[in-house]
């Protein structure tokens, strides 16, 4: 598992040459009330956050063609996946959820939760905000 203030792949040298700069203020990386979410305006909707450096796409594909196996349109609209390539976005994997007219939902956070989400529970997270009730078959047991 990655360094929770560093990708394993990673190296400084890669981090200090990041020309790429983040819009965000101080975050703590262990306190999700401070991560600043992206934007979308399309709900409901999923964004996967993810450390391109990392070498994370095939996870957050794999984890966003899972999501819509389980929440086919209408119940979900979109899912976003956003390669990030900044020194603050280091190994970063998070799941938001976009709801009309609620602030985003942190579903999943990487370092916060300090692994990558198992599929079981974050339907099961997603699913309590979008089709409460919904049975997930053995997802569910």
């Amino acid at each position: 598992m990655a360094d929770a203030a560093a990708c394993v792949d990673c190296s400084q040298q890669e981090l200090s040459n990041s020309t790429q700069r983040s819009t965000t203020t101080a975050q703590n990386p262990l306190d999700p009330s401070t991560f600043v979410p992206p934007s979308s305006s399309i709900a409901p909707s999923i964004t996967i956050e993810f450390c391109d450096r990392c070498r994370w796409l095939h996870r957050a594909t794999w984890v966003s063609t899972e999501l819509f196996l389980t929440f086919p349109t209408p119940a979900l609209k979109a899912i976003t996946i956003l390669p990030l390539n900044a020194e603050d976005t280091a190994g970063r994997f998070r799941v938001w959820l976009f709801l009309d007219g609620k602030p985003p939902v942190l579903v999943w956070d990487r370092k916060v939760e300090g692994s990558f989400p198992e599929l079981k529970v974050l339907k099961q997270r997603i699913r309590d905000y979008i089709q409460p009730g919904k049975s997930l078959g053995h997802s569910d047991k």
